[in-house]
């Protein structure tokens, strides 16, 4: 690894100084764990003397951080966002290589992210901040709705890109996974419960109005604010970026990602209103209680469908393992939003009799995930 990026600094040097037409050499570089990222300081190019660099890894682990594609999706995403929008909201690029997979980008600091300030401090000493987040997620979709030939316009200009396969997205295969997983369990989606599922894909899949730009992964660690004083959020890593339902992106406000057991309630504490407002002045059809409802139960079934792809893994764990608390704190968060939305309650029905099962299946999950003494928002899960 050090010689990759020993190679990566040379290059980022001559790339700079060949879009600037002067010497440009790096003075300090901070090799960003795990992934090929950099934080750069540089001598000779005066309007960004610190920059971040990512680039296409030769080789990685897991055999994925190899695929150039990524690289060229992060750069179309965000040149999309700077040139096409004018829009403030990301990272702009400085400058990039294509063929190399290269590309430098504006330092966003001293922002910091905003998942490291909740491990950090808890939920309540963030709580402005949490609420910038939801807030620039809003935002960030009103200003792409309606974008998305744009987009596809520069990003296929870079290479071969699906739009149908951004907007089903690449969980497909993972809830199919889920489902499959469940019925084994003994708690099959059937009945009037798989017609609401098929509701569900079907919307999921042709979004209408809320088709808007995803960075691909809208949780709190990809959302870069200031520790103290105005949030000012920006968003960051648009590898994965694409058009797609705008309400998978608000699924992070209601129910717990991979990191997290809790999330709290995104209805008291002012996160979905300020979500929901925002996209709101780009989407009006966010405004009917209804389709709004329904989508975003929508949303948030099919993500607790896609993580049920874990069951037979988690079945291995220990007794204690957080996963498995996370895999009921999951189910039983996006059944709770469906119910405050009064949509899909055959559907939600089912997965409140997935997690009981659960419950009694693992006896160390039979915990008050609701109780903010034991589970205060945003309470990490131990990996």
């Amino acid at each position: 690894m050090a010689t990759e990026v020993i190679n990566r600094l040379a290059e980022t040097e001559s790339l700079l100084s060949r879009h600037h037409s002067s010497p440009v050499t790096v003075r300090e570089w901070q090799h960003l764990e795990p992934w090929a990222v950099a934080r750069a300081q540089l001598r000779g190019l005066a309007r960004h003397e610190h920059v971040i660099v990512k680039w296409v890894r030769s080789s990685h682990p897991d055999r994925t951080r190899s695929e150039g594609w990524r690289s060229r999706t992060e750069l179309a995403a965000l040149r999309f966002l700077s040139e096409d929008l004018a829009l403030s909201l990301a990272p702009r690029v400085i400058a990039a290589d294509v063929s190399s997979g290269l590309t430098v980008l504006e330092d966003l600091a001293p922002r910091v992210a905003l998942d490291q300030l909740l491990r950090a401090d808890g939920a309540a000493a963030h709580a402005d901040r949490l609420v910038a987040f939801a807030r620039v997620q809003g935002e960030f979709h009103a200003a792409t709705a309606c974008m998305a030939a744009t987009y596809y316009a520069r990003r296929g200009a870079l290479g071969p890109v699906d739009p149908a396969a951004d907007r089903v997205g690449r969980w497909t295969g993972l809830r199919e996974e889920g489902r499959r997983q469940a019925a084994a369990a003994g708690v099959p989606i059937t009945g009037q419960a798989e017609r609401e599922l098929v509701a569900v894909l079907e919307e999921l899949a042709e979004p209408g109005p809320f088709l808007a730009f995803s960075n691909g992964d809208a949780g709190a660690n990809n959302t870069l604010v200031h520790a103290s004083g105005v949030p000012d959020p920006r968003l960051i890593d648009f590898e994965f970026a694409g058009y797609t339902h705008a309400l998978n992106d608000a699924v992070c406000l209601h129910v717990p990602g991979p990191a997290w057991l809790s999330v709290g309630d995104a209805i008291a504490d002012g996160l979905a209103d300020a979500y929901r407002q925002a996209l709101a002045r780009g989407v009006r059809q966010a405004e009917d209680d209804q389709r709004y409802g329904f989508a975003l139960a929508a949303a948030c079934i099919s993500f607790a469908l896609v993580r049920l792809q874990r069951l037979s893994l988690l079945d291995t764990r220990a007794p204690g393992d957080d996963s498995r608390l996370q895999l009921v704190a999951t189910l039983e968060a996006a059944a709770r939003t469906a119910e405050a939305h009064y949509a899909l309650p055959h559907l939600t029905g089912w997965a409140r009799q997935m997690a009981d099962l659960l419950r009694r299946r693992w006896p160390d999950t039979d915990l008050s995930l609701t109780d903010p003494t034991t589970f205060p928002p945003y309470s990490a899960r131990r990996r």
